[in-house]
């Protein structure tokens, strides 16, 4: 006789602490986070959310095996964007519990702490428990000493520019209540890296308390920093000086206009001072350069979540390009003009750039990277 296959344990006690792990590349962290999980919140009812940008490695496959096998860890995957603030926001939205930790899923986060971050939450004290490794009992011993350095210098600058009382406004690592949470996410903003910053300065009157916790060493995958990270960073500063006015995605979007206003400029000094070029040829070919590195930047860092690959990436370039034609047009006729009328090179330049910037800004934000 053919045996059915045996339903699976359903958990019948209501949830009440939701984990939420955003990864890309964790794979191999997966069954040691649900197993720290199972020892530290024994006598919690909780659930592990794993928020999967669609992993090459597979990630969300090991997820689900282990859904299978066990009620209390879900799956989220994300096919067709990504980034760390956008997982977050998705996976603490999809929880129904009354508490919502975030915690990073390389094994570096403590969760040992969470119980101690639960306890504060459930006195009612605060609405928010943020993990930090610069207090009395918390350590950050595991960073290398430029990675330390680094970490030390963008939490002065975020409790200078923001005026956060967060020790470290950088660890990623809390928890909050959920109906705080809901109350603010539309204030929130899924693009850029340090959720944690965006949300302790978007709740007015939000009551913070701090838990100390030691960092620890990676055992799988590759850490997700980088220089996107701090120019994200940079990003996310800016638009809460704003007050939520400039959209991120906008400042990104200008800094790589930055950098390809002086790619422009460089190769145009260049290419005024090395051939016997006349300046509209000259500035034909410092546009061009400009163009491919607006492009590629834009599509790794502007709109990281929403990155073109394969012919996707060929295809959007020939758009980038078609668009930026007419902001070209534009861009050397008005630097031809100024540089005829005053002759002094980068001022021509500069006007001609900028004017090209707004036009690809605009027309790459409709047609090239639009939300499929």
């Amino acid at each position: 006789m053919e045996q059915k296959p045996q339903n699976p344990v359903r958990q019948e006690t209501e949830v009440l602490l939701s984990v939420v792990f955003p990864t890309f590349n964790e794979r191999g962290n997966v069954a040691e986070l649900v197993k720290r999980l199972d020892s530290t919140l024994s006598a919690v009812a909780w659930e592990a959310i794993f928020v999967d940008d669609n992993s090459p490695d597979g990630t969300a496959d090991a997820v689900k095996a282990m859904a299978q096998r066990d009620p209390r860890v879900r799956c989220l995957r994300r096919v067709g964007r990504r980034g760390l603030a956008g997982a977050c926001i998705e996976g603490m939205l999809s929880s129904s519990a009354p508490f919502v930790a975030v915690m990073d899923a390389d094994l570096q986060h403590d969760e040992r702490v969470l119980p101690a971050m639960l306890a504060k939450l459930q006195s009612g004290d605060c609405d928010l428990v943020a993990a930090t490794r610069y207090v009395e009992g918390g350590s950050a011993g595991s960073f290398s000493k430029k990675r330390g350095k680094i970490s030390r210098l963008a939490t002065l600058i975020t409790r200078h520019v923001l005026g956060t009382s967060l020790s470290d406004p950088m660890s990623g690592f809390f928890m909050m209540r959920r109906d705080v949470f809901d109350g603010m996410v539309g204030r929130l903003s899924p693009v850029g890296f340090k959720i944690l910053i965006d949300i302790a300065t978007a709740g007015e009157g939000l009551r913070i308390a701090e838990q100390p916790f030691s960092f620890g060493t990676r055992q799988e995958g590759e850490s997700k920093f980088n220089v996107q990270i701090g120019v994200e960073f940079l990003g996310l500063l800016l638009s809460k000086l704003s007050r939520g006015l400039v959209d991120p995605r906008f400042i990104f979007f200008a800094i790589v206009g930055a950098i390809g206003i002086a790619v422009n400029l460089a190769v145009l000094k260049v290419s005024l001072l090395a051939w016997p070029l006349s300046f509209e040829l000259a500035k034909s070919v410092a546009t061009l350069f400009s163009m491919v590195s607006n492009f590629l930047l834009n599509n790794s860092l502007t709109y990281r979540d929403r990155r073109l690959r394969g012919f996707g990436l060929l295809r959007g370039f020939i758009g980038f390009c078609l668009f930026g034609a007419v902001g070209a047009i534009t861009d050397i006729g008005l630097a031809s003009q100024l540089y005829g009328d005053h002759e002094v090179w980068w001022v021509a330049g500069l006007a001609g750039s900028v004017m090209g910037v707004l036009w690809n800004y605009a027309m790459s934000s409709m047609f090239i990277w639009r939300t499929r």
